[in-house]
């Protein structure tokens, strides 16, 4: 019996054996060798999974903490500190470029920017251009590829937020070329409050975290050691059935689409799906305010949201849909997930129509 006497990892049973033993993959005990063999392969199975190396792949809490640390870090390697991001940028992204200089280029009302006028912000004093891969909230994809090439040319950092993208597009990492790339690994079925930073090889960004070396020195803390394995396997998962999940994501979302074009007072907001995310649809509603809308289908056991989709706390106007020019106040967001059933958006059409019936019967 292995007597645990070491703080770093490990769930004893009162007796000092541990139960269930969760080295720390620093320490070079047995337990922590262990570990380490364990986090490895779960680094080994998201590279592959994105196309990148494993020594390329940052463990994080989220795509939001990945975020901040490529904001952060770019500014903090660079001469300048200016960053050009597009309107429809996640919040995420946003509230990090506002803490310095940094310039906001408009988008088309489908959501998209125009990699032209993105790259014509750059200037001397640039430290990082983002891009989204797709938008969080209508799901517009972005001219990625062309950014990414044309912020390589000028030899300033890109970096893509993939969050939407992961587990529903193919990403290769190295051929794409990027610097940074944040995920999140509850997009595609991996534990919550787990996320990837990629870094390409050959960039040094300080790190957001210090306090010690883990992740090689890019971020500090001990590792989620069993979330970590949960996004590996979510990864590896994910990357072996890419082309099945996209086919019945299109066929969730073109009923969704049909419905929406064919139902009074509603239109798809965004690119049409040739040009968008095949998971996500966003409709707005003319004449019924959300609010009612949400709470008679959560009373149906359906869950979809609106305005932004990281506010929790209020109903508030969506910054995407503003910079887009449309409605921003009576809309929907609908994402079929990596675990919806046809049967699950049957219940959502019925629901749509139900409670839209219901709502507009009570007018004067």
């Amino acid at each position: 019996m292995r007597a645990w006497l070491d703080d770093g990892g490990g769930d004893g049973d009162g007796d000092g054996a541990p139960a269930v033993v969760h080295g720390d993959p620093s320490r070079l005990h047995h337990d922590g060798a262990t570990s380490r063999v364990a986090l490895e392969g779960a680094r080994e199975q998201v590279a592959a999974a994105v196309g990148a190396r494993p020594r390329e792949v940052v463990f994080t809490s989220g795509a939001t903490e990945s975020i901040a640390a490529s904001t952060f870090g770019a500014r903090a390697r660079a001469d300048g500190d200016h960053i050009v991001l597009a309107a429809v940028e996640h919040s995420a992204v946003r509230e990090w470029a506002e803490r310095g200089p940094h310039t906001v280029v408009d988008v088309d009302r489908t959501g998209r920017v125009d990699a032209d006028d993105l790259l014509a912000a750059v200037g001397d004093d640039t430290a990082l251009v983002h891009v989204q891969w797709g938008n969080h909230e209508v799901g517009t994809v972005q001219p990625v590829a062309e950014v990414v090439t044309a912020c390589r040319e000028r030899g300033v950092l890109v970096h893509v937020d993939a969050a939407q993208a992961a587990g529903r597009e193919r990403i290769d990492f190295d051929e794409l070329g990027a610097d940074l790339m944040s995920i999140s690994g509850h997009k595609f079925g991996g534990p919550d409050g787990t996320g990837v930073l990629l870094v390409r090889r050959g960039i040094r960004v300080p790190p957001l975290l210090v306090g010690g070396d883990q992740e090689r020195a890019r971020r500090a803390g001990m590792e989620h050691l069993l979330g970590a394995i949960g996004l590996g396997a979510a990864a590896e998962e994910s990357a072996g059935s890419l082309d099945d999940t996209r086919a019945r994501l299109l066929a969730h979302t073109a009923r969704i689409r049909d419905w929406a074009n064919a139902a009074e007072g509603v239109d798809v907001l965004g690119a049409a799906a040739d040009g968008a995310l095949p998971h996500l649809v966003c409709v707005g509603i003319a004449d019924v305010e959300p609010q009612p809308v949400l709470l008679g289908l959560d009373g149906r056991g359906i869950s979809v949201h609106s305005g932004s989709s990281c506010a929790s706390e209020a109903l508030e106007p969506s910054p995407v849909l503003e910079a887009m020019g449309v409605d921003a106040h009576r809309s929907l967001r609908i994402s079929a997930g990596w675990s919806t059933t046809d049967d699950d958006i049957d219940r959502l059409l019925i629901g749509l129509d139900e409670v839209l019936a219901g709502l507009r019967s009570l007018r004067p």
